[in-house]
């Protein structure tokens, strides 16, 4: 059953199709702006008029959807920009809303505040000298008005990945408040402190300036307690859940596809992109077999959709 490629696609277990796949975009001010991430080989950051032509690229593809993430013009200690109705996701969110791609595709927006902070941190922080401790709970009105804010400006899911406990909950409270009770939550339940996002780092402008996120992001070294994680969100009102990264965490996606009956998405973070893309540019790997192999992969082990920044590429291959 193995002789011819009919025959091997006649008894395959496993498909992926381009709807099971979500393009991540970097949003950014400015007009015309479509600049290189120099460690991450064809992903850009886009101002909003160049995130148009991508998003009606990616519909043209089949792509299922977008994840946005934003670059404001300025940080503060309270993320303002990420709640901000004028904010660089707000606007791009209505921008793409009125192109040709809306009917076409999945507007996901990520809710953290990362990117906004001018600590790089994913909450509110509260410091003293050299020392500085993660404020959770003073965390969670923000990202709840992030979450409206993105939702008004015309998300069809908000997606929070700051891994601050009772998020959930209070995100899905200030939706059902806003008249925005519709609206999924897609929640990164499972999010692991990971070596593979440094290049994201860089994408999104959101390094720590200090310490690192271990005391909020989860242990690699855990499973049980990922599960003990997602079902906490679960009870708080998440519709969806995500697991980051992916590759590293095949067996996290699969204990999870095995317990909950819910759907379960998959992000292929920027580390595995990126050395994948390193591997390519040495012809160490043959890029579109290695490249669809890492894929099958996830959706194997048990990913409903996968975020990726192959997903154009793997649409043109499974076009």
């Amino acid at each position: 059953m193995r002789r011819t490629e009919p025959l091997r696609a006649l008894v395959r277990e496993t498909h992926l199709e381009p709807g099971a796949l979500i393009l991540p975009l970097f949003l950014c001010p400015g007009e015309g702006v479509r600049r290189e991430i120099g460690s991450m080989p064809g992903v850009f950051n886009l101002s909003v008029d160049e995130a148009v032509k991508e998003a009606e690229a990616a519909a043209a593809l089949g792509i299922g959807g977008l994840l946005l993430f934003g670059l404001p013009e300025s940080k503060d200690e309270q993320a303002t920009g990420a709640w901000d109705e004028e904010g660089i996701v707000q606007l791009g969110l209505r921008a793409l809303q009125q192109s040709s791609a809306a009917k076409k595709l999945v507007l996901m927006a990520d809710v953290c505040l990362c990117e906004y902070t001018s600590h790089g941190h994913c909450g509110m922080v509260k410091k003293d000298g050299d020392e500085y401790e993660i404020e959770n709970d003073s965390t969670l009105g923000l990202l709840a008005r992030t979450a409206a804010s993105l939702a008004r400006a015309g998300a069809d899911v908000v997606a929070p990945s700051d891994m601050m406990d009772g998020r959930v909950a209070a995100i899905r409270d200030a939706l059902d408040e806003a008249g925005l009770d519709q609206v999924p939550i897609l929640s990164y339940a499972s999010k692991f402190a990971s070596a593979f996002y440094g290049p994201f780092r860089e994408a999104a402008d959101s390094a720590p300036q200090f310490g690192d996120r271990r005391s909020y992001q989860m242990d690699g070294a855990n499973v049980r307690e990922a599960m003990r994680e997602i079902d906490l969100d679960l009870g708080e009102g998440a519709d969806m859940i995500l697991m980051k990264p992916a590759m590293p965490y095949l067996d996290v996606i699969r204990a999870a596809r095995e317990r909950y009956d819910v759907p379960i998405g998959a992000y292929q973070v920027s580390g595995e992109y990126s050395m994948l893309q390193a591997a390519f540019a040495r012809g160490w790997l043959e890029p579109k077999r290695a490249m669809m192999e890492s894929l099958v992969s996830i959706r194997r082990a048990g990913a409903g959709f996968i975020v990726t920044y192959f997903a154009e590429e793997a649409a043109k291959v499974l076009g």
